[in-house]
């Protein structure tokens, strides 16, 4: 656990998401020696295209993730559901992490993804999305790291998921297992 660095993509840039809360939330969740960053400047980053992907040319704002994604010893997704699946400046990312083919920045890394919507189903299908995106890019989903929220304007509207123990309690949990999953503690399928 010591020195374990986790690097969390949020999938809403909008400055006051409850998103962005929710993975504020989990910084705080970090026990000792954890460092959680969140990543700022995917906005930045330009769509995926193989005709930027040069060695020598790469955009430097994509090879600044790629770089932090890299040097993370496990990422935390923090995804809001967009018309039924998860935002494009967060598929963007995992696409740019995801290059050269077979050797992407986020190849073998453990990954956990927490959801939130103003649906009660939790945003399911950008979870799911994010999931299977996760998976075939090569990164290792960690299952028991897992945490969806659901009518989080309800839940969250007044108060800041930071101020909410069940929430702090479910974040900690995400990022307990994560962490476990950094250091080699869980088999992951």
């Amino acid at each position: 656990m010591a020195g374990t660095r986790i690097l969390t993509l949020v999938g809403s840039l909008r400055a006051g998401s409850i998103n962005r809360q929710l993975a504020e939330a989990a910084v705080q969740t970090a026990p000792d020696g954890v460092e959680i960053a969140i990543y700022e400047g995917l906005a930045e980053i330009p769509f995926y295209n193989e005709d930027l992907d040069v060695p020598g040319s790469v955009p430097v704002k994509a090879e600044a993730l790629r770089d932090a994604v890299a040097a993370a010893d496990a990422v935390l997704l923090v995804t809001p559901e967009y018309n039924g699946t998860l935002p494009a400046v967060l598929k963007n990312a995992i696409d740019w992490a995801s290059r050269p083919y077979g050797v992407g920045a986020i190849k073998g890394k453990p990954v956990a993804v927490v959801s939130a919507s103003i649906s009660p189903r939790a945003a399911e299908w950008a979870h799911g999305d994010a999931v299977k995106a996760v998976g075939v890019a090569g990164g290792v989903v960690v299952e028991a790291a897992t945490a969806r929220f659901g009518t989080i304007g309800e839940r969250f509207g007044q108060t800041h998921p930071a101020q909410d123990a069940e929430a702090l309690t479910q974040l900690g949990a995400t990022v307990h297992e994560l962490v476990s999953a950094a250091d080699g503690e869980l088999v992951t399928a």
